[in-house]
Parts: structure tokens; C-alpha cells; sequence
């Protein structure tokens, strides 16, 4: 049995019907929580002796809408944790979707992971993810006056405001976008056997 074999057992007899689903591939092992799980589990993955993942590497927020038309997920959007073990040396994945595709809201890990604060702003700013209970829910990276989630995937190519430095008024001044919208969707071709034939 390989080590990811006896975490991903592990982890089912813990967490019981909270595995929403396990799933290893490519080496990775990959755990599906419900939203209404998501704490009580990420409590238990930090805590219980026979887990101990006590950092979280990384959470980012993912977008499934058209997800190259062949996977189906049970909603658009989705926050995915990746998560060490120290003193057991191994990794998870810890992926929870959001109920409401037009308003997606999932509870803050912060109070479990205080690593996370930076990482679900991110998430917030680029896809819309709101974080319950998060300290300091703001913007990180877009304007405080951005209108929008750029990594949403039905976010224009080309945006609805441009910033200039209007010399007149000394200062930067926001305006429609003064170039013609063109959608430009790149094709891609890609050989069977690209990426060591795992597509």
C-alpha cells in the first residue's frame, strides 16, 4: 500500500460521509467536502492525531464554467486548499464548491489556517468568492473601484473601464474603454500524446 493509499484510508474512516468524495491521480489525492462540511472537516484534517495537517500551502479559487465540456461538476465555482503534513509527511487537496453559482459564498478558513487570509482575498478579487467570516475581505491586487472578477471566464477579454492620466485634472481618471471589444479566443491544437499522454 502506498502512502497516499493509506492517507486516502485514513481519511475515509475519519471523516466518514464528510469524504464527499476521494480521488488520486497523477500522484495527488484530491478530497471533496460539501460547503456545509467544509469547517468541521478542516478542523479535523489540522487536528486529529491520525491527520495532522498543519499548514496550509495554498488555496485558489477555480472557475468550472465550460469546463471543456467534458467533466461535470456539481457547481461553477469552487475553492481548492492544498495542504501539508509535516509530522506525517504527505499532501492533500481539499477542493469545496459553492452552492450559488451567481452569488458563491463558502466560510472562511482563517480561523483554522490563519495562512489562508491573503490566499481568499485573492480568490475574492479574481473570481467573486465571498469568504464568511473573514477579518479583512477586500480587493488585493484590482483597483478598490474595479467593477468585476477577472479570472471569471465570461470576463471580457478587454474589460469595461481603462485608467488614463488626464494632465488637465492632474490626476488618473477612469473611462469606458475607448477600443473596439473583440473577443479572441486562441485554438488550441495539442498532440494525443501531450503531456505524457495523460489528456
Amino acid at each position: 500500500m502506498t502512502r497516499l493509499e493509506r492517507l486516502a484510508e485514513v481519511l475515509t474512516r475519519v471523516l466518514g460521509e464528510r469524504a464527499g468524495g476521494l480521488s488520486l491521480d497523477l500522484g495527488e489525492l484530491t478530497l471533496d467536502v460539501s460547503a456545509a462540511d467544509y469547517i468541521e472537516v478542516a478542523h479535523q484534517l489540522r487536528d486529529h492525531e491520525e491527520l495532522g495537517f498543519e499548514q496550509l500551502i495554498d488555496l485558489c479559487g477555480v472557475d468550472y464554467a465550460g469546463y471543456a465540456g467534458q467533466i461535470a461538476h456539481p457547481a461553477r465555482f469552487a475553492a481548492v486548499s492544498h495542504l501539508l503534513s509535516v509530522t506525517k509527511n504527505w499532501r492533500l487537496r481539499l477542493r469545496v464548491y459553492a452552492q450559488d453559482d451567481s452569488f458563491p459564498v463558502l466560510h472562511t478558513l482563517n480561523d483554522v489556517w490563519p495562512a489562508v487570509s491573503w490566499f481568499e482575498r485573492e480568490a475574492f478579487d479574481f473570481f467573486g468568492i465571498m469568504f464568511e467570516g473573514h477579518p479583512d475581505l477586500r480587493r488585493i491586487l484590482t483597483d478598490y473601484g474595479f467593477v468585476g472578477h477577472p479570472f471569471r471566464k465570461d470576463f471580457p477579454v478587454s474589460g469595461f473601464m481603462e485608467m488614463i492620466y488626464d494632465k488637465e485634472q492632474g490626476r488618473v481618471v477612469y473611462q469606458p474603454v475607448s477600443i473596439e471589444p473583440r473577443e479572441n479566443t486562441p485554438r488550441i491544437v495539442r498532440e494525443p500524446s501531450y503531456g505524457g499522454g495523460r489528456g
